[in-house]
């Protein structure tokens, strides 16, 4: 499938390529993709209990309520805006961070999602632990079929955007990430750029140090309330944040001092750009939610927990400024690409 969309892209003149029917069937999928999410945040903003069980926490904060669903209708309505953007001639227009921050954040926000939740399903499969509320007596937080919705589509969103992206920046960026690591110029390296490169690799080990230790069953840090609501899920989710805390740096280090020198170009960039999404959009999500507030004190998330959501800001944030100086340095190097008549 991957050839296909290459050669489609390539056999395509730059002002036609994003009105290419393949483009015109993920542009589709994208938007049709979003239809479930939203719809349920609707119902919701309007008061609909659908999904939503008497007795869930939910229903005790109806304004944060409608305020957060706000918010996250407005975000999953983006991912329509990202996908126009990336199939339309005028997207090529579109300057160069107006277009990469959105789906940097889109790429941070999906793919532990993409990640966790069919691993989540395998671990329940295999006789994972299942949901503690319903064990300890209390309502669950939503029905068991809204997060097989909701995540499902978020996963399609994942891969049709993540798609549409490749073949957008290889129209447009691709003369930028060709080649191998080994052909980059050392001398294109500052001490900054290592400098940087070395504090996210220094500071991501906190935060790896912390999510190790909970997904290994530790529960030092840990809120009770949180601690007590452990499953089979929140073990998988915090394994993906070591992943995600290590492919980042990992990607950091291999542009900084031209490690994996046999590797594509497109390997180091790929992992810092989902890493640094994934730890910087996550760790902001997190703090964000905590910092709303919960009156219950044993779910109230301990200052371990909320120094670990910095951090996780602070290491996704040093990796793309150090993707940022490479892509400035290289187009600067390159100059303009040249578009095939």
């Amino acid at each position: 499938m991957s050839q296909t969309l290459a050669s489609t892209l390539e056999s395509a003149p730059a002002g036609a390529a994003g009105n290419g029917r393949l483009r015109r069937i993920l542009r589709a999928l994208a938007i049709v993709s979003c239809v479930p999410y939203l719809s349920l945040k609707v119902a919701w903003i309007a008061g609909s209990h659908l999904g939503i069980p008497e007795g869930s926490s939910l229903l005790e904060h109806r304004t944060g309520m409608a305020v957060a669903n706000s918010l996250t209708v407005l975000m999953d309505g983006a991912v329509v805006v990202i996908a126009l953007l990336l199939t339309r001639p005028w997207g090529l227009r579109v300057p160069a961070w107006l277009v990469a921050f959105p789906v940097w954040v889109a790429t941070g926000l999906l793919a532990p999602i993409m990640t966790a939740f069919p691993l989540q399903l395998l671990v329940k499969t295999l006789g994972g632990s299942g949901n503690k509320a319903l064990e300890n007596g209390r309502e669950p937080f939503l029905d068991a079929w809204v997060f097989g919705v909701v995540y499902t589509g978020f996963i399609v969103q994942g891969l049709v955007l993540g798609t549409l992206f490749v073949l957008y920046t290889r129209e447009r960026w691709g003369h930028l990430w060709r080649g191998r690591v080994r052909e980059l110029p050392v001398s294109g390296v500052g001490a900054a750029q290592r400098a940087t490169a070395v504090a996210a690799a220094v500071l991501a080990l906190f935060p790896l140090v912390t999510h190790l230790m909970w997904a290994c069953g530790g529960t030092a840090g840990l809120s009770a309330g949180r601690a007590a609501d452990r499953t089979s899920d929140f073990y998988v989710v915090e394994a993906m944040y070591v992943v995600f805390l290590l492919s980042a740096v990992a990607g950091a280090w291999m542009l900084a001092f031209r490690r994996g020198r046999g590797l594509p170009v497109a390997v180091p960039l790929a992992l810092g750009w989902a890493g640094s999404g994934a730890v910087a959009c996550w760790g902001g999500w997190l703090s964000l939610a905590s910092l709303a507030g919960v009156d219950d004190i044993a779910k109230r998330p301990t200052e371990l927990m909320s120094l670990t959501y910095a951090v996780h800001m602070i290491v996704g944030m040093l990796v793309v400024a150090l993707g940022a100086y490479f892509f400035a340095e290289r187009t600067g190097a390159a100059g303009p690409p040249r578009r095939t008549p």
